[in-house]
């Protein structure tokens, strides 16, 4: 691809496919549009959801509806409910998901979250 410039665009999530990942426990769906060096994502963590890995990427998550518990691996957590987000870049924490009722999730991660020296 040559232009790597991202031209502006709507998008209707209702038409962007779902993938299935299964986690430790129940399902998440991802609903990707994959640029050069940008993921931007909609995940829907079905009830009862369990990350089945520590995620170690930096991301920007927006909550839009449900709610998710983000463990970290040093025993640290915080939880997300509609209309909060967090941040963090690559490398700084080991974290998962976790649902009881299952959420929905606005994802944005990429090289600008890569860590800096």
């Amino acid at each position: 691809m040559e232009n790597k410039n991202i031209p502006f665009q709507t998008i209707d999530w209702d038409n962007i496919p779902k993938t299935e990942h299964k986690g430790k426990s129940g399902i998440a769906y991802w609903q990707t549009l994959q640029f050069e060096g940008l993921r931007v994502r909609v995940v829907t963590y079905s009830a009862n959801y369990v990350a089945d890995h520590w995620c170690e990427k930096g991301h920007i998550v927006y909550c839009l509806e449900g709610e998710v518990v983000n463990e970290q691996k040093n025993g640290e957590s915080s939880i997300l409910k509609p209309g909060m987000s967090y941040i963090v870049s690559d490398d700084l924490s080991s974290h998962r998901s976790v649902t009881k009722d299952g959420v929905k999730l606005l994802i944005i991660d990429g090289d600008f979250l890569k860590l800096k020296s």
